[in-house]
């Protein structure tokens, strides 16, 4: 079988998530919701691509006319190198190739992986080569380790929050506190690390 595209993935995930919690597959207009465009065609169009991949089955005439096959395999998660600025994370154009990582692997799910570039993030055991599971998020907790957007830049951070003002904390005392007040400058959070793959050995 061929990778799935991140938009493939994105909808067979949507797909998925309506059999398990409503017990029936979604229709187009919903699937066309959750991620976010507004015109169904597109949406059919992926189906069709699924489909001809082997992981459903669409079937004529039925509003939620879509099968998940048991033979779907995840093609894995999408390892994203260079991240160009000012775009979304999750573009096809991004993605360098797809790693199968067992799901026992970590303690909560991941969506992708992003390429470490810089040791600010070195005391929490984050350097330079390895590799983070990224789950894909818009808000985070204090404390928590996350990857923000910030000036059209992606950068890992540890967050604390203070009243309405955001700190991105380095990992490293060669490295400044980044102070960000909301209401002055955007602060997109693109997700939250959840594991930490050491890519090089010494």
């Amino acid at each position: 079988m061929k990778p799935l595209t991140v938009r493939q993935r994105e909808i067979l995930d949507c797909i998925r998530r309506s059999v398990e919690n409503e017990g029936f597959p979604p229709t187009i207009a919903e699937i066309a919701r959750a991620i976010g465009v507004s015109s169904p065609h597109g949406v059919r169009e992926q189906l069709r691509a699924l489909e001809r991949k082997g992981v459903i089955e669409l079937i004529p005439s039925a509003s939620r006319g879509i099968r998940l096959l048991a033979r779907a395999e995840e093609p894995g998660l999408p390892l994203i190198g260079k991240v160009a600025a000012g775009r979304p994370l999750l573009t096809e154009a991004q993605v360098e190739r797809y790693c199968q990582l067992g799901p026992e692997l970590f303690e909560h799910k991941g969506d992708y992986l992003l390429r470490v570039q810089g040791m600010s993030m070195r005391d929490a055991g984050i350097i330079d080569g390895d590799l983070l599971v990224v789950q894909q998020a818009q808000e985070a907790r204090s404390g928590q380790i996350v990857v923000v957007r910030l000036h059209d830049e992606v950068t890992v951070k540890r967050l604390r929050l203070e009243g309405a003002v955001a700190y991105l904390e380095p990992a490293n005392p060669e490295f400044s506190v980044i102070a960000v007040d909301p209401e002055r400058q955007p602060l997109c959070i693109e997700g939250i690390v959840v594991g930490v793959i050491r890519t090089r050995v010494g």
